[in-house]
């Protein structure tokens, strides 16, 4: 046996291989559970005892040599691959870059923590609706022209199932089941039959605010949008309030910030005026009140609400709505907030 094994360690020694299934069969011949050096060991057991200790010696030599013949040829092989590709394959990969929020669920994040701070609970609800939480229930008259086809994504008529235009049906749900005082903002996606353009676009982002107790005036709702205002978009904001018309609140109003970018002197985002219009707002109109089961003699309230992609447009000097919606890495990787 110990001629055996010395003849294997110099045939071991000068073997040589040029591919990895070579290699392979080397190592399986050799090294496998039936190669040559495991049936070795098998027999040493019937080896005298005198010998055993040469032989066992011997033994564990040639099984050294055959794993480091292995790893060699490996080794070989790799560097003389790597010598053709002129890559280090020995080298750690690329690293895989941080991923950040979509500008639109940064710029809702940021909203929602502003009312989160004035006590406000976030409130979601269906996309498909129907008719009486999407418009009846919100003081929409029959002859309104958002319930014409041109306007809203109907699913099914008579009776009416649509895609919810805007997150006001979400709050009345919330005013069929929460007990008074509510205050509430619901975001959410909303639908309308628009065409799409840098300005428009028929998938849109809201959200919107539900105040309703007792005593609840104008002058809260003002208070309310000064100090959002300020938390948004700087300490130095004023806002205004121009009369408007809305079905489920009277009165109503538009409120514009002061421009961002020329402090109010005029510019092109402005339109010259020095004020950007950001959301709709008003009073809850009572007929809504009594429509959702709400005593419109002893509760009054106020609701606003805004495009958050509106809000993103004008705090990142974003031009072209349908950015939002291309999913261009290249436009993404400009906003940094972290997952």
């Amino acid at each position: 046996m110990l001629d055996q094994i010395k003849q294997l360690i110099s045939e071991i020694g000068s073997f040589t291989a040029t591919t990895p299934e070579e290699i392979e069969q080397f190592r399986i011949k050799h090294l496998s559970k039936k190669g040559t050096i495991a049936a070795l060991f098998d027999d040493f057991k019937n080896i005298p005892n005198e010998q055993k200790k040469e032989i066992g010696k011997a033994l564990n030599e040639l099984k050294t040599t055959a794993l480091a013949k292995v790893n060699e040829l490996k080794e070989r092989l790799c560097n003389a691959d790597q010598g053709k590709t002129g890559l280090d394959l020995t080298l750690p990969g690329d690293p895989i870059k941080n991923g950040s929020r979509h500008p639109l669920s940064i710029v809702k994040n940021e909203i929602l923590s502003i009312f989160n701070k004035l006590g406000f609970t976030i409130s979601e609800g269906p996309e498909i609706e129907d008719d009486w939480h999407n418009f009846s229930a919100l003081n929409f008259p029959e002859e309104h022209p958002a319930r014409d086809m041109q306007d809203t994504f109907f699913i099914e008529k008579n009776p009416d199932i649509l895609l919810h235009t805007h997150t006001s049906s979400v709050q009345v749900r919330d005013m069929e089941t929460h007990s008074l005082p509510i205050r509430l903002v619901t975001p959410g996606r909303v639908f309308r039959n628009e065409a799409i353009s840098a300005r428009a676009h028929c998938i849109f982002h809201q959200i919107e605010a539900l105040y309703i107790d007792e005593n609840v005036s104008f002058a809260d709702l003002k208070q309310t949008l000064t100090y959002f205002a300020k938390e948004l978009f700087g300490p130095e904001t004023r806002i205004r309030l121009r009369p408007s018309y809305f079905p489920f609140t009277e009165p109503s109003a538009e409120m514009d910030v002061s421009c961002s970018l020329c402090h109010g002197e005029g510019c092109n985002v402005c339109k010259g005026t020095g004020w950007l219009e950001i959301l709709g707002c008003g009073m809850v109109d009572p007929n809504v009140l009594e429509l959702n089961g709400i005593d419109k003699e002893k509760y009054t309230g106020f609701a606003l609400g805004m495009g958050i992609e509106r809000i993103a447009m004008l705090k990142y000097g974003i031009k072209d709505l349908r950015l939002f919606f291309e999913n261009d890495i290249r436009f993404l990787e400009q906003f940094t907030a972290a997952i």
